[in-house]
């Protein structure tokens, strides 16, 4: 094999069993029925006739709801008075009914995009003067992504977010996620811009993925204008007016803070008074002294009418992100979250949007003593079913980040996000190449099978925002006390959550891992690059040497296989494309100090080489070691990790294996393989086949869906290199981290068959 195609070294086989009956197709939707031969660049895109004007309003005054002055300047500024606007554009217009809109449509969404790039404003380095969204709307960029096979772009969080003390903005406190207005931050670049970018996607043949964050926002105008009792504003948020003859209940809020978290004995004292759900299942970011519950105090607050009120509000996530309640009868929060999505569709020009944090969408109280239900909620799926809807129904499709239970996966897929962020695979693969074995990647793997979740409607990634997620939720909470067999044991599902996170820790951090962080009880700060480092052994990231690198390229090549040689999406970020090592902690000290280890994963990066000598991001993230150098010099390289990839990412289009149906996922023959089975639109057999051991194995590859006989065809080099024998499978001959794809071609029709 050459060093251009470096995962078609070792090749597998499959096939499809004579005595099975022919797969049958999935279920046509609307979508598939009524507009199957539309092409994706013809749907019906529905524009806004005009664009929304933000009034400016000047600045007079104190800070306060007897300022008339103040509250207009909030009102200019909300989010809720921008989508009431918006949406008087698009009712009574026949261009809202032109798109099915019931069902999500996994497959059209992957046929519109399925190699994703998901870029980090904050950390990509730009030429100098040049804004993010400008950098991203590059024509030489575009053709770079388009030579690798990029065909989607999902830009992050790029709207203003942070907070508001008085007139005064206060910073983001979670990497723009903490939304507070519908307009793109100028760090970023203009709305113009924006356009421009989208423009220059479709001219090369992709699409632009923005966000919406139905579950919170920041501490913004309209949280502002919520506290001062004005409008429908209170009923955007989980937020509860307490009695003055309570507040004795209350802690005081400290000088300087707006507000403060409830301590556990608060919090149960409140719902004991009936104020409040209480404690919920859990406590996400949870950290003594600072979010010891869901809820949080503000101080005293005087609002329009005159009176002074202190209200309860809920945050899943840090107290600067109040969480949107999708159940109050005025319903503004669901107005809100609708506007800011039309905008970005439909104003802006995005054709696809993520759905943030949208598992917690409902809450609701329990008895006898139990947590509040918030987790798989009915109303979160009714929110997801709506927003979802409303996307389709103007033309885009959205994808969510939904770390529950692979039972509530399931369920938000039937009437919710066409996609889903694969958090059922993405610890297990990090799982098989720190131990070098892939029993717990087969089980999640099996598991997602057995309970329905397609794999095709899944967002497969790499390195992302966060951190590596090991939370493990559908093990640790639906089902804990179920038995699973592994490792030759029965165990419960809360043991075996244990023990892949203890393996996770024990090899990707800790002392002889200094380079990778514990991000509290959710994952491992770090990234691809260093999670391959710490499963190598390689202790310092200064001893890496060249050699190094090559062996680091090699199995980050087995990482991309896994996860775009099978049905769906395939995601990676500039971190993967370049190679991207942790910062060390004392460059990004200050931001680590509130216990926010995620920051060493987010180095600033440079993809195209314009800024050589920077050395930040104009965000001001510090500039990280690239191993793989930037695109423009990988692209004159063809054994580098892009033009490696480019190939991997050229059959896998050419086989039609994103669209595929996962048909098995056989036991194997060596701890450290991996097989997986489909069924491709040609009625073909494929199969993918990957060594996470760091030794080399030849071994018989088996599955009852492979027919004796047939030919395995390594899809890189179109030759066959193996027949189907009469147990239903061939050998496979794999050196340490490579990965290959196969086709199974029915064997030859005898004479007078």
């Amino acid at each position: 094999m050459s060093e251009r195609e470096p995962m078609a070294e070792d090749t597998a086989t499959s096939g499809v069993s004579g005595e099975e009956p022919a797969p049958q197709p999935p279920d046509v939707n609307f979508a598939e029925y009524f507009h199957e031969a539309r092409p994706r660049t013809l749907r019906h895109r529905a524009r806004v006739r005009s664009t929304v004007r933000r009034r400016s309003v000047a600045q007079d005054g104190p800070a306060s709801g007897e300022n008339p002055v103040y509250v207009s300047w909030l009102l200019a500024q909300s989010m809720l008075g921008h989508a009431d606007e918006l949406a008087r554009q698009f009712s009574g217009q026949g261009s809202m009914w032109q798109n099915p809109f019931a069902s999500p449509g996994p497959r059209h969404a992957v046929e519109t995009a399925s190699v994703w790039f998901t870029a980090y404003p904050i950390s990509l380095i730009t030429r100098p003067g040049v804004s993010f969204l400008g950098a991203l709307g590059d024509e030489e960029l575009w053709q770079a992504f388009e030579t690798i096979g990029i065909e989607g772009v999902h830009t992050g969080p790029v709207k203003r977010a942070g907070g508001l003390s008085g007139w005064q903005p206060t910073p983001s406190v979670d990497g723009h996620f903490d939304r507070i207005s519908n307009e793109i931050d100028p760090v970023f670049g203009t709305e113009d811009e924006f356009r421009g970018m989208c423009a220059t996607a479709t001219w090369h043949g992709g699409t632009i993925i923005d966000d919406v964050v139905p579950g919170h926002t920041g501490k913004g105008p309209d949280f502002r204008l919520a506290e001062l009792a004005y409008g429908d504003y209170p009923g955007i948020y989980h937020m509860v007016e307490i009695e003055p003859g309570d507040w004795g209940m209350l802690p005081d809020v400290p000088p300087g803070r707006d507000s403060v978290n409830l301590d556990a004995a608060t919090e149960e004292a409140l719902e004991k008074s009936g104020y409040i759900v209480g404690r919920l299942q859990r406590v996400i970011f949870y950290r003594e002294g600072v979010k010891e519950t869901n809820w949080s105090v503000t101080g005293e607050v005087t609002g329009v009418d005159g009176v002074v009120r202190r209200w309860v509000y809920l945050h899943y996530f840090k107290d600067g992100q109040p969480s949107v309640n999708w159940l109050d009868p005025t319903f503004a929060g669901m107005r809100m979250v609708m506007g800011d999505a039309l905008h970005s569709l439909a104003d802006l020009g995005s054709g696809a949007l993520r759905l943030d944090a949208n598992g917690f969408l409902g809450v609701e109280k329990s008895t006898g003593g139990m947590p509040g239900w918030s987790e798989g909620h009915p109303l979160s799926e009714a929110a997801n079913h709506l927003i979802a809807s409303m996307v389709r129904k103007v033309g885009g499709f959205t994808f969510q980040e939904l770390n529950l239970t692979v039972d509530d996966i399931k369920v938000t897929s039937e009437a919710g996000a066409d996609l889903s962020y694969d958090f059922i695979n993405r610890p297990a693969y990090h799982h098989a190449l720190a131990t070098s074995d892939t029993e717990f990647l087969r089980l999640t793997l099996r598991t997602a099978l057995d309970l329905g979740v397609d794999p095709a409607s899944l967002v497969h990634a790499l390195q992302n925002h966060d951190e590596l997620t090991y939370e493990l939720v559908h093990w640790t909470a639906g089902h804990a006390t179920e038995l699973f067999v592994f490792r030759g044991e029965e165990i419960t599902g809360g043991e075996l959550a244990d023990t892949i996170r203890r393996d996770l820790c024990d090899q990707l951090a800790g002392p002889d891992v200094p380079y990778n962080l514990i991000f509290t009880t959710n994952g491992i700060a770090c990234t691809t690059a260093t999670v391959i480092a710490a499963s190598l052994g390689i202790t310092a990231l200064d001893d890496i040497t060249p050699d190094d690198v090559d062996r680091i390229r090699r199995v980050h090549l087995l990482l991309v296989m896994f996860n775009a040689f099978q049905p769906g999406v395939f995601a990676l970020s500039g971190w993967d494309l370049l190679g991207m090592l942790t910062l060390p902690p004392e460059q990004v000290s200050d931001l680590l100090a509130s216990g926010d280890t995620r920051w060493i994963s987010r180095p600033a990066h440079d993809l195209m080489g314009h800024s050589p000598g920077a050395d930040r991001s104009s965000a001001g993230m510090p500039r990280g070691r690239s191993l793989y150098g930037p695109l423009p010099d990988q692209l004159t390289d063809e054994t580098s990790f892009a033009r490696q990839m480019q190939a991997i990412l050229a059959v896998r289009k050419h086989s039609g294996v994103a669209t595929a149906r996962q048909i098995d996922v056989p036991d194997v023959a060596h701890r450290g393989l991996l097989v997986m089975v489909h069924a491709l639109d040609d009625g073909r057999t494929q199969a993918t086949v990957l060594n996470f051991a760091d030794e080399h194995v030849d071994a018989a590859v088996r599955s009852d869906h492979f027919e004796p006989g047939s030919q395995v065809v390594d899809l890189f080099s179109g030759e066959t290199v193996g027949t189907v024998d009469d147990l239903n499978g061939f050998r496979v001959d794999m050196t340490p981290f490579r990965a290959t794809a196969v086709v199974l071609e029915a064997p030859p029709v005898e004479d007078g068959a």
